[in-house]
């Protein structure tokens, strides 16, 4: 038996980048209501450390958890899936 600890990951989008070294990334999930049956839509935001501001609004990224960076953060962006398209 190892003792590495599973690292939580999620996948969203990036709904802010105003903060300095932070962004606010979106994870939306889809759940079955338990009483109607309707497929839902959930979501919830997360700010995630990003040490070179590199990722803007729209990207879609990979963020896991961490310790504690301050009073709101707790997660850091590990990877980008999908640079945002420019419309």
């Amino acid at each position: 038996m190892s003792n590495e600890k599973r690292v939580r990951t999620l996948q969203g989008r990036v709904v802010s980048d105003k903060m300095d070294k932070t962004v606010v990334v979106l994870v939306e999930r889809r759940v079955k209501h338990p009483l109607y049956g309707k497929v839902i839509r959930l979501s919830k935001k997360f700010h995630a450390h990003d040490e070179d501001n590199a990722y803007s609004v729209g990207d879609t990224v990979i963020i896991s958890e961490t310790r504690p960076i301050s009073k709101t953060k707790a997660w850091k962006v590990t990877s980008l899936v999908e640079k945002a398209r420019l419309v």
